[in-house]
């Protein structure tokens, strides 16, 4: 019992001396104030607003820049770039994101006594308006408020990748080539026209083991699989017979430079005869189908009215 009862007291004495405070942390301030209202400030695209929260020292950081010898934003060019911000994008703007809000910290040590730091966690959005590029991203930021109420300091967190399209869009760029006659569109004409003449086991031949089907008339989208499309397909042939297919326009096969991807689109219209009545039904369906390097079909996208079929 003892040896338990030392133990125990080992371990409190190891917690206490493990926990240390180091300052106070609060969800009203002042600081929180100057940020929120420089924050308004700057979207508006009010240059000199911005500046008189700015203190004559301030500085601005990319957080995730990798130089080592950034030297900052100073205070004519923060402000400055309010109105650029303003003037580039509609609908501009930069909010608390969804259940966060500010921290002010105010911490014990000796080179902190005269600083607050605050922290936010926001949403930017906007549309870029030369390029259309929709912006939104989560926005993290730390502050350095002075002892005057001003902003010495930012330190912004956010994703480039917005930026970096921007950027990018700026001018033409080819992303890879447009065929009317590949192999590829062979393949779809192949597995259309088999369907056609009722020949499925060489129609199902042209996809992939994991192949992914995509309804459009489907309220979620979600993909199945080779064996649920065959299942949807046999009650189908239930209720209908295929006629005929017919081609519309011409396929094409967009081979894409980023990611290496290729997709033949393609257009027909399926005649039905219904069953029960021997109806006739044409159901114009758009596909868009992906290959891979082997020249199967992995993942088809099937756009048509369902309710022609009702």
């Amino acid at each position: 019992m003892k040896k338990v009862l030392l133990v125990v007291l080992m371990l409190c004495t190891f917690i206490n001396y493990a926990q240390k405070k180091n300052g106070t942390i609060y969800m009203d301030h002042p600081a929180i104030n100057t940020v929120e209202d420089m924050t308004k400030a700057f979207v508006a695209g009010d240059s000199e607003k911005v500046a008189s929260y700015l203190a004559d020292d301030f500085k601005a950081y990319n957080g995730t820049s990798t130089n080592a010898n950034d030297k900052g934003q100073d205070k004519a060019g923060f402000s400055k770039s309010a109105k650029g911000w303003n003037d580039a994008l509609d609908y501009f703007s930069i909010s608390r994101a969804p259940g966060a809000y500010p921290d002010a910290l105010e911490y014990k040590d000796d080179n902190q006594k005269d600083v607050m730091w605050v922290q936010t966690w926001e949403d930017m959005k906007g549309v870029h308006k030369k390029t259309g590029v929709k912006m939104n991203q989560p926005l993290h930021r730390l502050f350095v408020v002075n002892k005057n109420n001003k902003i010495q300091t930012i330190i912004t967190y956010s994703n480039d990748n917005i930026g970096s399209e921007i950027r990018q869009s700026f001018s033409d760029r080819k992303n890879g080539t447009i065929y009317n006659h590949h192999e590829n569109i062979n393949t779809v004409r192949k597995m259309i026209y088999a369907i056609e003449n009722n020949d499925w086991d060489k129609a199902y031949s042209f996809y992939d083991k994991d192949v992914e089907f995509v309804d459009s008339s489907s309220p979620t989208m979600e993909s199945i699989s080779l064996t649920e499309q065959k299942a949807i397909d046999k009650k189908i042939l239930e209720k209908y017979d295929v006629s005929s297919i017919d081609m519309v326009g011409y396929p094409d096969y967009l081979h894409y430079e980023m990611g290496d991807m290729g997709v033949v689109l393609s257009w027909w219209n399926i005649n039905f005869i219904r069953k029960a009545d021997k109806k006739a039904i044409t159901m114009p369906i758009h596909y868009q189908m992906n290959f891979n390097e082997e020249g199967k079909i992995t993942s088809e996208t099937a756009y048509y009215n369902a309710k022609l079929l009702d």
